[in-house]
């Protein structure tokens, strides 16, 4: 029951600091309509007030195409930038959703995209090893999926793709509105609610979604990357201080495939 009021509208908050416990949900639901997200996030990012926090407001920047990380600080310009959210764009495929930090542009994303390349690498090879160890031939195929497209998402990293797609930022609100209005950026959703950046799940529209937020169609056997594949690496350390931009916490893996799996603007009480 809470779930679902929380999906009732975009601007639930959470009263005073409750961040034991809550997760902060930002972006577009799954099925949902994107031009309406596009339009709601235009119209909290209006009204805005000026004022405000000192250190400024979090926000959701989603990017119209994927961008390489030496693209990212002139487009990001102007405002304290604590991850980017990426994906390996390859045709046919659903790729896994990382969050990678990124206060440093574009060194961090850099760093980020190598120990990527890494743990696909590592990926490629369990799911190979399996494959061969398969006597059912529809498991095997699809453990030689999960492999293949595992060494394609190594090689993307590896290369330092044109993967980002979305970063979480902060500023004030003239800046993030100013952010807005330059090109190649999509959409600005503030998220003044946004607390602990540990406990927030963002689901950015990807570039290719126009209409409304699904997976991409996926060609080819299901890989059984969910149940063999190394866990993406997740940060256990304290929340960041809610006056400085930092993703020491953050999970630098969030997903498995590009379906977003929760609302916008969401605060469950668990």
């Amino acid at each position: 029951m809470l779930v679902a009021a929380g999906w009732v509208g975009r601007h639930d908050r959470p009263v005073g600091d409750r961040t034991v416990g809550e997760v902060t949900r930002v972006g577009v639901p799954p099925g949902g309509s994107v031009p309406e997200y596009l339009r709601a996030a235009a119209a909290e990012l209006t009204a805005l007030p000026s004022g405000g926090s000192p250190s400024g407001t979090y926000a959701l920047v989603s990017f119209a195409d994927y961008l390489a990380p030496d693209r990212l600080a002139d487009t990001l310009a102007g405002v304290a930038v604590a991850e980017v959210v990426a994906r390996a764009p390859l045709p046919g495929r659903q790729t896994e959703i990382v969050r990678l930090s990124a206060q440093r542009l574009p060194q961090d994303v850099m760093v980020g995209m190598a120990g990527m390349a890494g743990r696909k690498d590592r990926e490629a090879a369990d799911q190979r090893a399996r494959a061969a160890a398969a006597d059912d031939a529809e498991l095997r195929r699809a453990y030689e999926t999960g492999a293949l497209v595992a060494a394609g998402e190594a090689a993307a990293y590896r290369a330092g793709c044109a993967c980002a797609y979305a970063a979480v930022v902060r500023a004030a609100p003239d800046a993030l509105r100013a952010l807005a209005a330059r090109p190649g950026v999509r959409a600005v959703d503030p998220a003044p609610e946004l607390r602990r950046l540990d406990r927030t799940v963002v689901t950015p529209p990807l570039p290719e979604q126009r209409d409304v937020a699904r997976p991409p169609a996926d060609a080819g056997p299901t890989p059984l990357v969910g149940e063999t594949s190394e866990a993406a690496p997740t940060a256990t350390g304290s929340s960041p201080n809610v006056d400085r931009v930092g993703p020491a916490a953050t999970p630098s893996g969030v997903a498995t495939s590009p379906d977003a799996s929760v609302g916008s603007r969401t605060v469950v009480e668990k």
